[in-house]
């Protein structure tokens, strides 16, 4: 299945590449404000489909741009598909995107194949049997210490996103750790955790197909993965965090309280600081210059 998963990967990997070379030629529409989709990704996500159901015809489908229209609907074997992950960084032509491949079997992710086409970087996992870039096997970080640690993250950017929230978030980490970094991929950003270019990574506002090929990476690796309290079965909660184990812990400490999971308490403190950093902000009709 992993072999499958590989070919799949490459396949897209291979359109991918292709409109690089002419990327302002590619057709852009918009999901909703900042949430962009082209042909690249409707037709990357069409040949890793075909690929997979063509081997596995019986197997279930999770894809970001078609759902589950495709494949089995009741079957034990899901695949979790996010055929360009970073499509914003592809439109632009910043070289920060990937194809993300997972396995589920009844709920669990089994396999994992995460495609940076532009390095030609494959990251691969199978539960219990490790994980790897292009065949080197794959540890975390052994840092220990949050000041010596680089973290990335991915900023909000859809309408009705808690900003206030999120630079609440980064007040608590900047002055805490060596740097912060928004790539771009949240794919990616887990398979530089498992890799250990990264310390720790953490994010709100995300879907299964941003992160479950990359959380088996991370744990196969050495690491640990859950939401942002801790808790291990994050998959459907829309937030994640990672991290090498020390290192994890401590984003635990430090970031629990955001997590809408989080006790009321917590929850009420975090709202104070949030509208205090809102309070904070110019109002959204000051343009620069024109201001008081």
């Amino acid at each position: 299945m992993i072999n499958v998963a590989i070919k799949a990967a490459r396949t897209a990997g291979a359109i991918i590449n292709r409109a690089a070379l002419d990327v302002e030629a590619v057709r852009v529409s918009q999901k909703q404000v900042n949430d962009f989709v082209t042909e690249v990704d409707r037709a990357s996500e069409h040949a890793i489909i075909d690929t997979l159901l063509n081997a596995y015809p019986g197997h279930g489908i999770h894809a970001e741009e078609s759902g589950r229209e495709h494949g089995a609907r009741d079957s034990e074997y899901v695949w979790i598909i996010d055929p360009l992950d970073g499509t914003t960084n592809f439109i632009h032509g910043f070289p920060v995107y990937c194809v993300s491949i997972a396995l589920a079997v009844r709920g669990k992710i089994e396999q994992a194949v995460i495609y940076d086409p532009g390095r030609n970087d494959l990251f691969t996992a199978t539960r219990g049997r490790g994980a790897y870039l292009n065949d080197r096997r794959l540890r975390v970080s052994k840092r220990t210490r949050l000041t010596d640690c680089l973290i990335s993250t991915g900023f909000p950017f859809r309408p009705g996103d808690n900003f206030p929230n999120y630079l609440a978030m980064l007040g608590e980490l900047m002055p805490r750790c060596a740097g912060l970094r928004r790539p771009g991929s949240a794919a990616l950003d887990l398979a530089y955790v498992a890799a250990g270019y990264t310390d720790g990574f953490f994010e709100t506002g995300l879907q299964p197909w941003d992160v479950a090929a990359g959380s088996l990476l991370v744990t196969e690796a050495g690491g640990l993965v859950g939401n942002l309290t801790g808790e291990a079965d994050f998959l459907d909660h829309k937030e994640c965090l990672a991290g090498n184990p020390r290192v994890y812990g401590q984003l635990v400490g430090l970031l629990g309280k955001y997590s809408k999971f989080a006790p009321a308490g917590q929850k009420a403190q975090v709202a104070q600081k949030a509208a205090a950093i809102a309070a904070a902000q110019p109002a959204e009709s000051e343009a620069p210059g024109e201001a008081g």
